[in-house]
């Protein structure tokens, strides 16, 4: 079983939180709310979203790297990680 389905529940409770975060970043900006305030609601989304990643990567290395005893499957989900890895750093 794919770990996002495993942990579907969990996951969606973040991105709902990470939405109403993002919603109220706009409700700010119509608002016409001071920079500081703007920055600080953009900061907590950052935050929230880094530490979802987190999960998911976490998640992905423990159910495809290094828990699965099929040596395709681990170097596919190291690949995939990897992948994942320089697109968010770029």
């Amino acid at each position: 079983m794919s770990h996002t389905i495993e942990h579907k529940p969990k996951l969606l409770a973040r991105v709902r939180r990470i939405k109403g975060q993002v919603e109220a970043i706009e409700r700010a900006l119509e608002a016409e709310l001071g920079c500081a305030d703007v920055l600080q609601l953009v900061a907590s989304v950052r935050g929230a979203m880094n530490g979802l990643t987190a999960e998911l990567v976490e998640h992905h290395i423990k159910g495809h790297v290094l828990e699965s005893v099929d040596q395709a499957e681990r170097e596919r989900g190291a690949a995939e990680l990897i992948d994942v890895i320089r697109t968010y750093l770029k």
